[in-house]
């Protein structure tokens, strides 16, 4: 009995002990997630101005790039020279949409790349790294055919850090 009265009175000092540090110790604030509406952005090539789609999607500090291929938007044409040429052209116009949203290259964390033909990897990736030493995680397939007969298409997604 006298083992048992001291179980309850050890037990009940033990309650105790913590309903008073739960007194002294106010549990942190609960903080309400802010809610993040998506920026559908215009293009800033205006021959686009009517696509039916955004160039750039912002949500928070991500930006969603649509694809792009190796046309030149000045002429409305794929640029010649073939995959090499194609390629080059794409990702500089990858830059100058980026630069619409002062980001850069640097800031592409995440690209896809679609091939019209597999068996041209080599000589895309050859350029496609010396725009990004960074190394962005990156998906590439072949597709059997894209739009305007290119031979490419990158889309790719950036993050801006905050200036604080």
């Amino acid at each position: 009995m006298k083992s048992r009265y001291l179980l309850l009175s050890a037990l009940f000092a033990v309650l105790l002990g913590c309903s008073d540090r739960a007194k002294e110790e106010p549990a942190p604030a609960q903080t309400t997630p802010e809610k993040i509406t998506p920026i559908f952005h215009a293009s800033h090539e205006p021959k686009k101005q009517n696509a039916p789609f955004s160039d750039v999607v912002q949500v928070g500090d991500t930006y969603y790039l649509a694809g792009q291929i190796g046309m030149d938007h000045s002429v409305r044409t794929l640029v010649e020279g073939g995959i090499e040429a194609e390629t080059r052209q794409t990702l500089e116009n990858i830059k100058a949409v980026l630069a619409q949203h002062d980001l850069e290259m640097k800031d592409v964390v995440k690209a896809m790349v679609v091939l019209d033909d597999i068996s041209d990897f080599g000589a895309f990736n050859k350029i496609y790294t010396q725009y990004f030493p960074q190394k962005p995680a990156r998906t590439t397939y072949a597709a059997e055919a894209l739009a305007a007969g290119a031979k490419i298409e990158i889309e790719v997604v950036a993050y801006k850090q905050r200036s604080e």
